[in-house]
């Protein structure tokens, strides 16, 4: 009887989490236009560069593709890249003068690549611009994707929009990890109650395109705020949030696609050099990590030892709570451009790989082993 009471308590929770991302998905979670649309405002899109000689060539092009905007400017920053990707750019680029190539400079002490690279555009001398589009080097954006995100930062009066792109899968690996960002924040974070509240715990954003008013990231101090933080977007929604300005949070699926690792070995170390930071102190990520494995791994592994021990009430109930899950993963795929079916049928042993990934994030992080690109990230 105990432990019918407890799977009922289970599957409530699991319908919960489900139920809580099919209302983000349907009613709080911002949809920009893809369609033609104009913006009259001056907006620099800004492009930092480490090593991406392989993969900088689309970006670019979607970048000089972009329509809607009649005052566009593209800077990108070689950031001591050795593969050659400044003569990419160039090639590419030709003479269009839209597009301005910088050669960064190492960081110093107490910054990070990144934020460093993001910096050292964003305070570029020259006419300033009145908003702000990072784009990272793994994204292609639609034409209008630039004036879309624009006219949606403005409709949402926000200082920080963040649309999420597309994330392109291919491999086993990616299809069993990469869906896991969006069903995260759909899942467990209250996308209207993130807008509204100024709590900079209340954060969310993801730093391949990341589009925000001039004038309030510098209030927030910019990528200075976050000098040395390894998730420097969802850091710097929260210096955003705390100088006053407000968030939000969008389906870029219609903007922009993004394949982040091109194999396991970056996918894995990628989510490594950060899932840390995502946590904080190592007993708040056993916690959360213990939770999902209880709601979304154990499910299926309770209904097959309940059947094989002759409870059928049991063996239903931990089916269904599998079931819910999976639904759940099926409606942030849905909602993200996604892919729904039959991945989500994995969605068990996606979540035990969320753990392994945590838990090799923290053990690196101990012995000091995390870089990433080359540049230590702790």
């Amino acid at each position: 009887m105990i432990a019918v009471v407890a799977l009922v308590a289970l599957v409530a929770l699991v319908a919960a989490s489900t139920l809580h991302s099919w209302v983000n998905a349907t009613r709080w979670l911002r949809r920009p236009a893809a369609g033609p649309v104009e913006v009259t405002e001056t907006v620099a899109v800004l492009l930092p560069l480490r090593d991406e000689a392989d993969r900088v060539t689309p970006c670019l092009r979607a970048l000089l593709a972009q329509r809607g905007v009649p005052d566009l400017r593209i800077v990108a920053l070689d950031d001591g890249s050795t593969d050659g990707t400044a003569e990419v750019v160039r090639a590419v680029a030709g003479d269009d003068p839209r597009v301005t190539l910088l050669t960064g400079v190492a960081p110093p002490p107490g910054w990070l690549g990144k934020p460093h690279a993001c910096w050292q555009l964003a305070t570029r001398p020259g006419p300033a611009p009145t908003v702000l589009a990072f784009v990272d080097a793994d994204v292609v954006l639609t034409p209008y994707a630039v004036a879309a995100a624009v006219t949606e930062l403005r409709a949402a009066e926000a200082t920080l929009l963040s649309p999420y792109p597309r994330i392109v899968v291919r491999t086993a690996g990616d299809r069993l990890v990469q869906p896991l960002l969006q069903w995260l924040w759909l899942t467990f974070l209250p996308l209207r109650a993130m807008e509204r509240s100024p709590r900079p715990s209340l954060a969310a954003a993801g730093g391949q395109f990341l589009v925000l008013d001039r004038a309030g990231y510098l209030r927030a101090g910019g990528h200075a705020a976050v000098a040395d933080k390894v998730l420097e977007d969802i850091e710097l929604a929260r210096a955003v949030k705390r100088a006053g300005g407000r968030i939000a949070l969008a389906d870029g699926s219609g903007l922009a696609a993004c394949r982040m690792y091109e194999s396991w070995p970056q996918l894995r170390d990628g989510y490594t050099k950060s899932l840390w930071a995502s946590f904080g102190h190592p007993s708040a990520a056993a916690v959360v990590v213990a939770l999902l494995l209880l709601l979304f791994t154990a499910p299926p592994l309770i209904a097959v030892g309940a059947l094989a021990t002759g409870g059928p009430a049991a063996a239903g109930l931990a089916f269904l709570a599998y079931l819910l899950g999976v639904a759940g993963r099926m409606v942030t795929a849905r909602a993200t451009g996604g892919r729904a079916w039959p991945d989500a049928l994995a969605h068990p042993v996606s979540v035990v790989f969320l753990g392994w990934l945590t838990f090799r994030s923290y053990h690196l992080r101990r012995r000091r082993r995390l870089s990433w690109r080359g540049r230590p990230v702790s």
